[in-house]
Parts: C-alpha cells; structure tokens; sequence
C-alpha cells in the first residue's frame, strides 16, 4: 500500500535543497511557470523562501520527497499575491495583515506520479489501463490525498503562528480539489493570467475549521511527530 509522510523542513535543514529541487522540477522543466536560466543551480527559489515555513511529503517506505509546499508569514517583504494580483482592498480592509500567511509553491512530482502512483493504482485496483475515467478517479484519489496532507501541515503550523487567514492564487481545478474537502476560499480578485489563469483567494481558518468538521475532521487532527517545532 502507498503511504505518505508530512514535514516541516525547517531553514536550515538539509533537505530544503530537495525541496528547491522539486520546485524547479515542476515550476521550471514540467509547467514552465519560471525560466530556467533564472535558476541555473537547478534550484527554484526566491526572496519569500527565507521569511516562510516550509513543509513536504514524502514516500514512507523509500524517503524520496514528492511534493512541498509552503506558508509565507508575515514580514516587511509582504507577500507575492499582493505584487503579482489586483486585490479588492475592501475584501480584506477588516483583516489584520499581520495575521495572514499566503500559501504558494505547491509542487507535486509528475515522475513520481507517473512511476509509483500508477504502479500502485494498477497493483491495487487491478484498474484496466483502457478504463480511463476509472484510472483518472483513482489517480485523483492520490493526488488529493497529496493535496490534503500538506494542507493539513499548513492548518497546524498556521495555529503554531496565531495566524488568522491564508492567502493564495489557484487555478479552478485545485479550488474545487480543495473545495470538495471542505476548505472554504473567497475570490478577492479578478482571474489574472500569471502561470496560466489563476485568481486570487483568502480563507478565513476558523470557518474552515467549521467545514473541516463535518466533510474532513482529519484535517483537525493532531499533526504527526516533528512536523511542528
């Protein structure tokens, strides 16, 4: 059975190179969100890096990281939706900024994807490889369970740092991903065409709680061992 691990890599911890490496995997060589010669190391970063929290997942059995995302917390540097997106001032007029972290930098590896979650869809569920819209749910099943753990991760650190409200920029398909597990996000901004189509969101964590409760109580469960300092 494929299992997942969630933790929080802190700033300096080895492991955040693999992170930055993942990022670069996705952003740079599969999306082409950024330019690669921006990053010749191979590594995808930025000046939010240093003020964020970062978390990842990983293969239980093999260790291998296959996804990351992070938190920006507030700092003098504000946050990239602020820079990049036309925000409805009034939207968040009553919203202490200090109190908000922006959620961004979501990568899930596509090579893994591809070599041990199809592996473990077709040892497991025995799914015909013709049967498309099976494979699609299956695999979507995966990947969402992906999704959720690193939310998770997000929701907990979030209350470590008495923050109140996230901020992020989607696409359509992870706002409903997210959606059909009961994280609840209002639109703050036009759809904007920066890495694709995206539009600009907040989430307000206490009402998210109140969803969490009745579509997805893990996401309130205690978080494992070590993912919090």
């Amino acid at each position: 059975m494929l299992e997942f691990n969630y933790q929080k890599v802190g700033l300096d911890d080895s492991r955040l190179t693999d992170l930055y490496r993942l990022r670069y995997q996705v952003y740079c060589d599969e999306c082409g969100f950024e330019k690669p010669e921006d990053h010749p190391d191979g590594l995808e970063t930025d000046e939010f890096d240093e003020v964020s929290s970062h978390f990842c997942a990983f293969n239980r059995n093999t260790k291998e990281i296959i996804g990351t995302t992070r938190i920006i917390l507030p700092s003098e540097k504000g946050f990239p939706i602020e820079q990049h997106f036309s925000i409805d001032d009034k939207a968040i007029a009553a919203i202490d900024h200090n109190k908000i972290g922006e959620i961004s930098r979501l990568a899930i590896s596509k090579d893994f994807r591809r070599r041990v979650i199809d592996k473990a869809i077709y040892a497991v569920n025995q799914v015909d490889v013709n049967d498309r819209s099976r494979y699609k749910k299956e695999r979507r099943k995966f990947e969402l369970a992906l999704v959720a753990g690193l939310y998770h991760c997000i929701y907990h650190e979030s209350l470590a740092q008495g923050l109140t409200h996230w901020y992020a920029v989607m696409a359509k398909g992870l706002y409903f991903l997210l959606k059909s597990r009961g994280i609840v996000w209002h639109p703050i901004g036009p759809v904007q065409n920066y890495h694709g189509w995206r539009r600009p969101y907040i989430a307000e964590i206490s009402e998210n709680v109140e969803s969490a409760k009745n579509i997805y109580p893990e996401f309130l469960l205690s978080p494992p061992a070590g993912m919090v300092k």
